[in-house]
């Protein structure tokens, strides 16, 4: 068994997460910690760094908040290009700079992406280019990571306990049960791989 951080354990990702993390011991934290049982902000270094030292030791961090801003490109606001990336891209590259001072030998990071860096839909070029960012910063970085740390990113579709939500701006697309996308987060957080995107599409 595993002590295994888990964060936006409460969203519709993190519930789907959960189904593969069942034979863990799982923390669960989210930016408001509504049902949850640690806060953090992704985007702030200091949260970060509390969360990790409340928790004291473990062996994974699985990540599934990445918040975004959706619009046409050419109506864009530098505010919503900048929450984007701090959330979507930097929060989650802070989980790894600042994790790596925590985790265990051997521990892992999964971090979130999104199918749409490459099935692009209309209004989502943020989503899509910080999702992109991330697939790339996870193949690059794993080569770089100390203490056989590893270090993989989900690319999941649309979940089917979301369709509801994001289903009228994504004609076309198959969307999968949330414990098919678990089965990711189980893969990335006790096989062997690292530094690879896991994508999960219909």
């Amino acid at each position: 068994m595993k002590t295994v951080i888990l964060i936006g354990a409460q969203g519709h990702m993190g519930q789907a997460a959960m189904t593969g993390l069942k034979k863990h011991n799982v923390i669960t934290a989210s930016r408001s910690g509504t049902g949850c049982d640690h806060t953090v902000d992704i985007t702030s270094k200091a949260s970060i760094k509390a969360l990790f030292e409340k928790v004291g030791p473990f062996d994974a961090v699985v990540n599934t908040v990445g918040y975004c801003e959706y619009a046409n490109f050419s109506e864009m606001t530098d505010e919503q290009w900048d929450t984007t990336i701090q959330s979507k891209m930097v929060g989650q590259i802070n989980l790894v700079n600042v994790g790596l001072n925590y985790i265990n030998d051997g521990g892992s990071f999964t971090l979130i992406s999104g199918i749409l860096n490459v099935k692009p839909i209309p209004v989502a070029i943020a989503d899509a280019t910080t999702s992109g960012a991330i697939d790339t910063f996870v193949q690059c970085v794993a080569h770089e990571l100390p203490r056989q740390v590893r270090i993989n990113v989900v690319n999941p579709t649309v979940l089917e306990e979301a369709w509801d939500v994001y289903g009228e701006m994504m004609p076309g697309f198959q969307p999968v049960p949330g414990a098919l996308v678990g089965k990711a987060f189980e893969r990335s957080v006790d096989g062997f791989i690292t530094g690879k995107v896991i994508f999960v599409d219909a």
